[in-house]
């Protein structure tokens, strides 16, 4: 079996469907609201907070159905979870690079952290990143270039269904490389691995000197460095320690460079951390020791930390509950910089919505601003395409775009001589909500509408299937090219889009096999592949005002979970919003601190 064949012609941007609708099923629980005020302004604590103070320990909420998951593992080559198992990857390895972002969650920016530099080529297709001199993994061995080339190689051929997908060049030829290297490579990989796949990865990916490498791909690739931080490129595990306790353990027990070493590890249930000493900043981390603690959905994890049994939730999303911790003097809430808007997506693809009539009338037929009023509080941040403040390219507005009109909406029915519709989405509570308004303000312009909400792998078939007409889901991420970005939802050739198929293709496999595209997917292959963020705005609001012309989807508020912890815990990403790179904001546990 060849694990990650090559198909024909360069890697296409393809996304992995379990990793992805795992992320979509926590996306749809709830959508929170917009920029937090200063540290824990969101429910009355005060911004001025002392000095950040060293010992103690640490207790982290994750919800089971997602971040609190982690059944494949925690090595990030094989793991296939990785996007969703951002805390813990980012608490063991710490990270190439992080998200950063100013303390009201503002003005964020992917920056090096065991890197140094980087630096793009003119032509855009090869990125040159430095390494910073002196890091090492918690085993005492280097950081180093050759470590890297290791990593990515393995993440790349290991079979992950989180593996990223990479145009990479494929006419570089691999350069002669120490056998003891190779040997211990290929002993990491899978038996059946595709060695020629390997060695074609070996010429893009190769190390300059011990503190520099660089990948080279065929397009360029101007997103590369903003996605990084969400993949598991980003996190890099001890070639050393894999080859001395084995694939098995260290899946269980990875040794990465990151501020904690891992203590004990119960696969979805609890992974306790202790510090790293040997880590490379100076008097970081804070904490002794971390613990992750997997609890399953919002309202046991509220109770779970009221009853004093974790210390942070990581992502909240019950509007409800979110409500009752702001009111609870015990606690800090924190709003994220919201990242990903509610978005009703139309197949164009079948009746009825193959009839841009019909998409009009579901436009103007949906009112989110009533919505988001109603069910969030009025704390969605409304849009009216694929981003939102939190993130990059942010343009609220889009020129033509159909707005709430009820009697357009019914005018349009009564063209049409009707129209009925099925309108699916994630069998969970909010989204159940938003679907049953959105149901009653179809009706009043004459749409008859079924609810069709099934439990996620209901939903990932749905979708495959292509036997669906509309969705309750989100579209949007911090970098519109990755995560659960606009290519996700939009993009001709995703197994999660409605929009039409290229000329001449009947399928997505064809459009890809032949190298067809539709308009909107050079749009955004362009807004992706340019290095100039000017052009790369430009793009997007072109993708923005066609997805609005051509009705392929209504938007609304844009969502973003709360970070709700005890008072006296402190850090970048808890009591300081910093925009999700997947679905829940980031943080920086390295910083995170706790009142002694």
């Amino acid at each position: 079996m060849n694990i990650n064949p090559r198909q024909k012609g360069p890697r296409r941007t393809l996304f992995g469907a379990v990793a992805l609708a795992a992320s979509l099923s926590l996306a749809l629980t709830g959508c929170g609201g917009g920029n937090a005020d200063a540290e824990g302004g969101n429910n009355g604590e005060s911004s001025e907070v002392g000095e950040p103070q060293a010992g103690g320990e640490l207790t982290v909420l994750l919800d089971a159905g997602y971040s609190g998951g982690w059944a494949t593992g925690l090595d990030p080559a094989t793991s296939n979870t990785v996007g969703a198992n951002l805390p813990q990857s980012n608490a063991i390895f710490g990270g190439l690079f992080n998200l950063e972002a100013d303390e009201n969650g503002e003005n964020a920016e992917v920056v090096p952290h065991q890197a140094e530099n980087y630096e793009f080529s003119e032509d855009g297709k090869t990125v040159t990143i430095t390494l910073r001199e002196g890091v090492t993994f918690s085993d005492g061995t280097p950081l180093d270039a050759d470590a890297v080339v290791w990593n990515w190689i393995r993440a790349l051929n290991s079979g992950s269904s989180g593996a990223p997908q990479l145009e990479l060049a494929q006419d570089i030829e691999m350069p002669d490389l120490d056998q003891q290297f190779l040997d211990d490579l290929y002993a990491a990989l899978p038996e059946d691995v595709d060695q020629a796949a390997v060695e074609q990865d070996l010429g893009a990916i190769q190390a300059v000197d011990d503190l520099t490498f660089e990948i080279n791909f065929s397009t360029p690739n101007g997103a590369f460095i903003n996605s990084l931080p969400a993949t598991s490129l980003n996190f890099l595990a001890s070639p050393t320690a894999y080859k001395e306790i084995g694939g098995e353990e260290f899946s269980r027990a990875p040794v990465g460079a990151g501020p904690f070493t891992v203590e004990a590890n119960q696969l979805s249930e609890r992974l306790d951390l202790k510090k790293n000493e040997e880590y490379f900043k100076d008097g970081l981390p804070y904490l002794d020791e971390l613990s992750f603690q997997a609890v399953g959905g919002d309202q046991v994890l509220y109770q779970t930390l009221q009853a004093g049994q974790g210390d942070v939730i990581e992502g909240l999303s019950s509007v409800t509950l979110i409500k009752q911790a702001q009111d609870n003097p015990q606690l800090t809430t924190t709003l994220g910089a919201p990242t990903s808007p509610y978005v009703v997506q139309l197949n164009t693809r079948k009746p009825p919505f193959d009839d841009k009539k019909a998409r009009e009338a579901i436009y103007y037929a949906t009112d989110f601003e009533t919505i988001n009023d109603g069910l969030f509080n009025g704390q969605g941040d409304m849009t009216q395409s694929f981003t939102a403040s939190g993130g990059l390219f942010h343009e609220p507005e889009v020129e033509g775009y159909r707005e709430y009109d009820p009697e357009k909406a019914k005018e349009l029915v009564e063209e049409l001589g009707g129209l009925t519709v099925e309108l699916g989405t994630t069998d969970i509570v909010t989204a159940r909500q938003v679907t049953t308004a959105l149901q009653t303000q179809w009706r009043e312009a004459g749409i008859d509408v079924k609810i069709d909400a099934v439990p996620l792998g209901d939903v990932i078939t749905k979708f495959t299937s292509g036997e669906w007409e509309s969705m309750l889901q989100t579209a949007g991420a911090w970098e519109p090219a990755a995560g659960i970005g606009v290519g996700v939802r939009f993009g001709s050739t995703s197994p999660f889009s409605g929009t039409p198929l290229p000329e001449g293709a009947d399928t997505a496999s064809e459009a890809l096999e032949k190298g067809l595209n539709t308009e909107l997917d050079d749009l955004l292959m362009n807004a992706a592949a340019t290095v100039d963020e000017q052009e790369r705005a430009d793009f997007y609001q072109q993708a923005a005002k066609l997805i609005s012309d051509e009705a392929y989807g209504p938007f609304g508020p844009a969502f973003s979970p709360a970070q709700v912890m005890r008072k006296g815990v402190h850090g970048p990403g808890l009591t300081t919003p910093i925009p999700a790179l997947a679905v829940n904001p980031g943080v920086l546990y390295d910083r995170v601190w706790v009142e002694q």
